[in-house]
């Protein structure tokens, strides 16, 4: 039988496999559709999902003293790193913003020692901090001329994610990972169905196909269906072990931007991406 540690790591591929498509279709979505619309549509849509799961699998309510970790869940993954990105997405492409993911690996690390208790090795760090560090001085040195404003709400959407995914990932211990999200995602109906509202497209009629698509995928597998296995990965494997797996999104998104978005793919991102993997590879180990 599989290992729970072997298990942990490959849910948490799929789960950064999804998450990868985010920002390219985060990027056509907010072509036509303000970046608020798009936030809030993408959580009612998904909470409405997560709503009809719940109720048919008949999962028992959370305890009360759960709610204020599923409120920094629905604040850090819900709000937070939707609408930070959707928001830098305007002013940049989706090429420039995906190298940011490549800080969350560490970020996630640094709240699963504050809040998951996690105790990762002197030789985790090492590798979690360099292979930051070179996905980092990627996106420095490879500017698109995207404003640094653009930057500065990237940076800010990754400290959020990364407190929402520990945060989340020590929540599905106790009630299980498509059942965190679910629940996140309810508990922030009533600040997200108002901000959809608000923000409804003056002309929906002049919406484009791909608009309407890149809001179905970020409202069903980023908000979602991605979610089921990427907190079932980090509770299975250590949300600090299993974190640095996203060191390998940036490149997968990239090479999705390439494909559907027609942006350019260059030499040094296949060189950074070798090295992510020799980070991954030495974080895997030393856990």
């Amino acid at each position: 039988m599989m290992k729970q540690h072997t298990l942990g790591w490959l849910n948490g591929m799929v789960g950064v496999a999804i998450f990868s498509g985010s920002l390219p279709a985060t990027r056509v979505a907010v072509q036509q559709l303000s970046p608020w619309f798009v936030t809030g549509a993408r959580a009612c849509i998904a909470a409405a999902l997560g709503a009809l799961l719940l109720q048919l699998l008949q999962q028992a309510r959370p305890q009360a003293r759960q709610w204020a970790s599923l409120g920094m869940v629905a604040i850090g993954v819900v709000l937070g790193f939707p609408l930070l990105t959707a928001l830098a997405l305007q002013h940049a492409s989706s090429a420039h913003t995906i190298v940011f993911i490549g800080l969350l690996p560490l970020c996630t690390a640094m709240f699963a020692v504050w809040r998951g208790g996690e105790r990762p090795s002197l030789w985790f760090w090492l590798f979690a901090v360099v292979g930051g560090a070179s996905v980092a001085a990627y996106a420095l040195m490879n500017s698109d001329g995207a404003p640094w404003y653009s930057d500065a709400l990237m940076v800010a959407a990754i400290i959020v994610c990364g407190m929402g995914y520990a945060e989340g990932a020590k929540l599905s211990h106790a009630l299980g990972g498509w059942q965190v999200i679910s629940w996140a995602l309810l508990l922030s109906v009533p600040i997200m169905l108002p901000l959809a509202l608000w923000s409804w497209p003056d002309e929906v009629s002049a919406i484009n196909a791909n608009t309407w698509w890149g809001l179905a995928y970020v409202s069903l597998f980023s908000m979602l269906i991605g979610f089921v296995f990427w907190y079932k990965g980090l509770a299975q494997g250590g949300i600090a072990a299993v974190g640095q797996l996203q060191l390998l999104q940036p490149f997968m998104g990239l090479a999705l931007a390439a494909l559907l978005l027609g942006e350019t793919v260059n030499f040094g991102m296949v060189v950074v991406t070798l090295f992510a993997v020799v980070c991954v590879a030495g974080a895997k180990r030393t856990a």
